[in-house]
């Protein structure tokens, strides 16, 4: 990853967010430049499905397909390095192609040609639809990496390695598994260390994982799929307590938004009991939480609605694609 892709891709990142003047922690900061610290950089905020949603044609999507502005692409981060030219992703989603191509519009000289390295590695949470699906464009009839890491849990892995297209990523080189173990640190380097943490959720493929991302001034807790959090064993809460960020789950804002479906089932803590829990963490200043990983259903998608509002007075944040959060 050359340095120009690090570069711009923080300095310009409002050009991925549309230059919107409405997202928040995007318009109005100054440029980033080499020297400033590492960062995580949102490309994706929406569930798996996208927003708007494949099939649908509800009030939200429909006028998200009118307005470009709504428009946000599956939950994905970028963790970019500036003084060691690097960049991670976290999560390959089904947006991956305009995700990879923000990021090479964002690089310095000519865009002409593919490139065969676009990141420096992959972190991986689980294997559901919108959360590994984009490893496919790494492969022969794409982008056709090589060695590329992929860092995931040993379940994942062994997914990956069993089921077809992904176990042709592995046979013919254009990825390279590393698997990993909650709790214990994978170093990007920069002083920038990723520590995995398993979470509770639908297991049907592979287990889970959230990351907590520890930089040289700042922590960061990101979890875009879990259960509700009555059945982590160690509570939110404490877990939360020990960064200055946490990007959440916040697919669901009540249990009234899948006519049709048991939300229960489906298992993700709800965006009001999420602030429940941490309210006072939030109150006294030191946590800021932001919700990811917005169902289409949804209704704090909107900016002008009363739980958006909601959300804000209580001092959380809804995430929006292309924010730059310094670590």
């Amino acid at each position: 990853m050359k340095r120009g892709h690090v570069i711009l891709l923080l300095a310009l990142v409002s050009a991925y967010a549309g230059c919107g003047a409405d997202r928040p922690g995007v318009s109005g900061e100054p440029p980033i430049a080499a020297t400033d610290p590492p960062s995580v950089v949102v490309l994706g905020t929406a569930q798996d499905g996208g927003f708007p949603h494949a099939a649908c044609r509800c009030d939200r999507c429909r006028m998200a397909l009118g307005d470009p502005g709504r428009v946000r692409h599956v939950a994905s981060l970028a963790i970019a390095l500036p003084k060691s030219e690097r960049v991670f992703l976290v999560d390959a989603t089904p947006d991956i192609r305009p995700q990879l191509q923000r990021i090479r519009e964002l690089a310095a000289g000519p865009r002409h040609g593919i490139d065969r390295a676009p990141v420096d590695g992959v972190l991986l949470t689980h294997a559901h639809l919108g959360h590994y699906t984009g490893l496919a464009f790494f492969g022969f009839e794409a982008v056709h990496t090589r060695d590329l890491p992929v860092h995931c849990s040993p379940s994942m892995a062994g997914f990956l390695r069993s089921n077809q297209p992904w176990r042709q990523l592995i046979e013919i080189g254009n990825v390279r598994l590393h698997e990993t173990v909650s709790g214990e640190p994978i170093d990007l380097g920069d002083g920038v260390r990723v520590v995995p943490l398993g979470v509770p959720h639908r297991d049907e493929l592979s287990d889970t994982l959230a990351f907590i991302v520890r930089g040289p001034s700042s922590s960061l807790l990101y979890v875009p799929d879990t259960e509700g959090w009555e059945a982590w064993e160690t509570p939110i809460e404490i877990v939360a307590a020990g960064v200055d960020i946490a990007l959440l789950d916040g697919s669901f804002f009540s249990l009234d938004e899948l006519p049709g479906r048991d939300l229960s089932a489906i298992g993700h803590p709800l965006i009001r009991d999420s602030m429940d829990r941490l309210a006072l963490l939030v109150e006294n200043g030191s946590l800021r939480v932001y919700f990811t990983h917005l169902n289409h259903s949804n209704p704090a998608l909107d900016p002008e609605g009363p739980q958006r509002a909601e959300i804000e007075r209580r001092g959380f944040a809804v995430l929006e694609d292309g924010q730059v959060l310094p670590l």
